[in-house]
């Protein structure tokens, strides 16, 4: 009941920020400038296996397989972490998710993750799986994406006011860093899943890549 509501409300929210008629496109374009299609909220986004099954040679590792990933990962505005060709692993920097007012910029295809993100700071996570299928069994690799969603978890609103001294002692201007590291889950990020859409997505453009 909880989750039928709360699509109740994007979906009111939808209308208030985009009148796609007005527009005159459809919502499952609005990333077609970016040839990223978008999901009206319900629909399913399966299209592949994942893992992956891809028929190549060992000598296609290095040129189409590995750096494919990269190539992927790169185009979708990912930072790679420490890459190590043979350790069957891609692990990205997590990056924050756009929401509906950077369309155009790569994401989720999926219209409600894409809602959440719009009201809401959520991250990708990403890391890639890399497994080799003995010569005896037809050779090949299983790739798999995998895409974790995580939503960030504050004590209180950002830079709330409420509550506080009359008299402040912090500096007029403050200046935040944020050092992220992806070989360990911070604290302050909540695991919300896995992004199937998105996994999907990278998944076709992987193999449309090759």
């Amino acid at each position: 009941m909880g989750s039928e509501i709360m699509k109740y409300w994007l979906r009111l929210a939808l209308i208030a920020v985009l009148p796609a008629s007005s527009v005159g496109c459809a919502t499952a374009d609005f990333g077609a400038a970016f040839g990223q299609p978008i999901l009206p909220i319900g629909e399913n986004y399966i299209a592949d296996a994942n893992p992956v099954y891809i028929p190549l040679p060992p000598e296609d590792y290095g040129p189409r397989v590995f750096e494919k990933i990269l190539q992927v990962l790169g185009d979708y505005g990912f930072e790679i972490a420490e890459p190590h060709r043979y350790s069957g692993r891609v692990d990205a920097v997590p990056r924050i998710s756009p929401g509906l007012v950077l369309f155009l910029k790569p994401g989720s295809p999926d219209l409600y993750d894409r809602l959440l993100s719009s009201f809401q700071t959520y991250r990708h996570r990403v890391t890639v799986l890399i497994e080799p299928v003995a010569q005896e069994k037809g050779g090949g690799y299983f790739i798999e994406f995998i895409v974790r969603k995580e939503l960030e978890d504050l004590p209180k609103p950002y830079k709330a006011t409420a509550g506080g001294a009359v008299f402040r002692s912090e500096n007029t201007l403050e200046r935040q860093t944020e050092v992220i590291d992806a070989t360990f889950s911070e604290p302050n990020w909540i695991f919300r899943g896995r992004d199937a859409a998105m996994e999907q997505e990278l998944i076709r453009r992987f193999k449309k890549a090759l």
